[in-house]
């Protein structure tokens, strides 16, 4: 009588009622699988503990945070306060040994150049002669000298730029 109405057969909307009404009843037992795993989890983490107990690690923790950033925002601090700083100290350094003399052997005299980040530094070149050892020092703008530099002072003024040379330490 009623599919005379509708126009269609009432089995299939016995059929499709029955599947909707499956389908509810899987999805229902899936929640409630969940739900168990959930109260299950919940009392694993509310066991021994108070709600107090549990306000009182979270305030803890929160401390514990802020205490983290501030110390992260002192880092921060320090770190750029120790790279400006780098940028002054030398960090660069050429050094060539060789005999001043040719009389004295040894490679006992030296030319130590050392550099900061912008090429600014000095040279010392120490010399040594049977009669005692003569030091000195040259002062190094932009990786350039206002004084002449001797080979090995200008080799090792290249060594501490990094810049390459064509003469081999001997």
């Amino acid at each position: 009588m009623i599919s005379q109405y509708l126009g269609f057969d009432s089995d299939y909307v016995i059929i499709g009622l029955t599947a909707a009404v499956l389908i509810l009843l899987i999805l229902f037992i899936v929640n409630i699988c969940q739900m168990r795993k959930l109260k299950k989890n919940y009392r694993i983490f509310m066991s021994g503990k108070t709600a107090k107990n549990l306000e009182d690690t979270l305030i803890k923790r929160l401390d514990q945070v802020d205490s983290l950033l501030e110390s992260n925002r002192q880092n921060d601090k320090n770190i750029k306060l120790i790279s400006k700083n780098m940028q002054t100290t030398y960090q660069k350094m050429g050094l060539i040994k060789y005999d001043a003399f040719h009389e004295m052997g040894g490679k006992l005299s030296f030319s130590l150049a050392m550099l900061d980040m912008k090429n600014n530094g000095f040279i010392i070149n120490a010399m040594h002669t049977r009669e005692g050892c003569y030091t000195y020092i040259k002062e190094i703008v932009d990786g350039n000298s206002i004084i002449v530099l001797s080979g090995e002072e200008q080799e090792a003024l290249n060594r501490a730029m990094g810049v390459s040379t064509s003469k081999s330490e001997e």
